[in-house]
């Protein structure tokens, strides 16, 4: 089972976390590491080494972060060329995260990069983009014809 790590500014990563528990029960090798304002970078590396020796078993780790560019996303960077074995992905979102705590078991690295990447576009959307989904049916049926 590939292992998860959640990390990102303030309370991002916590907050994704409880939500994610909340819904599918609490996870294996699936740990949150916050950056809290006043935290160093070098306290934040130590975290997430931690972090990686605790979630990973040996079929990787997928680090997931808030920004491109931020320090969480840099630190899971340089560790990702340290080791082979892990993946770093950046935008997270609730969907995304359940989707890939949902299927991790039975799915590898690059696979669950490139899906994962896909089913990002996806999941955005808004409002009136769901009622644009509607079929012509669902509008002659509302009518009550």
């Amino acid at each position: 089972m590939l292992g998860i790590i959640l990390t990102g500014h303030g309370s991002f990563a916590t907050g994704l976390y409880e939500a994610a528990t909340q819904i599918i029960g609490q996870q294996m090798q699936f740990t949150a590491i916050n950056f809290q304002d006043g935290m160093s970078s070098e306290q934040l590396e130590q975290r997430l080494n931690i972090a990686l020796k605790q979630c990973d078993t040996g079929q990787g780790v997928v680090f997931l972060t808030d920004i491109v560019g931020g320090s969480p996303f840099r630190l899971a960077a340089m560790l990702s060329y340290q080791n082979n074995n892990i993946e770093v992905i950046s935008g997270t979102n609730m969907p995304l995260l359940l989707e890939i705590l949902l299927q991790r078991e039975d799915i590898d690295l690059p696979t669950i990069r490139q899906e994962t990447i896909e089913n990002g576009k996806k999941t955005i959307t808004s409002l009136w983009h769901e009622h644009q989904k509607k079929s012509p049916l669902d509008e002659v049926c509302s009518d009550g014809i």
